[in-house]
């Protein structure tokens, strides 16, 4: 078995698939829900260009959402970048174009930063926001996805093809002595060095 964070997942949804695995507010997912629904953005990404090791940037407050969407970019192969929902324009343009984001999935209220500094992104070729109960508006201009739209395009089904211990996974830290860096990891070691595996 490949100690990659899809593979682990998946194997955990295959063992309980009716427990359940997130709680955020009054939303709540089995594991099978959030299977099912991270296949479902996983194959809109593949379908939207996204291919592996292509960087994915989720920018926004925790939900439910959030995981999804990064649980989809680790079941294509591509890298889920955090990216704090508190950076101001100029830390999201370093940050966007420090990472080589190609997608971006972000929480409907900060599309004006993300309008602001889309132009600076030559990578940046599709969007995905998230209802978050604001009334924010999204540029046209932007031709972001809402984030149920592009979950109701892809299948849910698990058909991916096979993955690799050494895909990466990246988190994006603070900025306190700077922008914000990159620490690149590999799934397996991820999943013994801060999983406990």
């Amino acid at each position: 078995m490949a100690y990659n964070i899809a593979d682990l997942f998946e194997h955990t949804v295959d063992a309980v698939a009716d427990r359940e695995v997130l709680v955020v507010g009054d939303e709540r997912r089995t594991y099978r829900q959030l299977e099912e629904r991270s296949n479902r953005l996983a194959h809109h990404l593949a379908a939207s260009g996204i291919v592996p090791g292509d960087h994915l940037g989720v920018y926004g407050l925790n939900s439910v959402e959030w995981i999804e969407a990064a649980l989809a970019a680790y079941k294509v192969r591509a890298v889920p970048i955090n990216v704090n929902y508190r950076y101001v324009e100029e830390e999201l343009r370093y940050l966007f174009d420090n990472a080589d984001l190609k997608a971006v999935v972000y929480d409907r209220d900060l599309a004006p930063r993300l309008a602001a500094v889309r132009d600076a992104l030559p990578l940046l070729r599709h969007l995905i926001h998230i209802e978050d109960g604001s009334d924010t508006e999204v540029d046209p201009s932007l031709g972001s996805v809402p984030f149920e739209e592009a979950m109701a395009a892809g299948s849910p089904e698990r058909d991916f093809g096979p993955r690799s211990p050494d895909d990466h996974y990246v988190i994006y830290t603070g900025g306190t002595t700077g922008m914000p860096k990159g620490v690149v990891w590999r799934h397996e070691d991820v999943f013994y060095a801060l999983g406990g595996g």
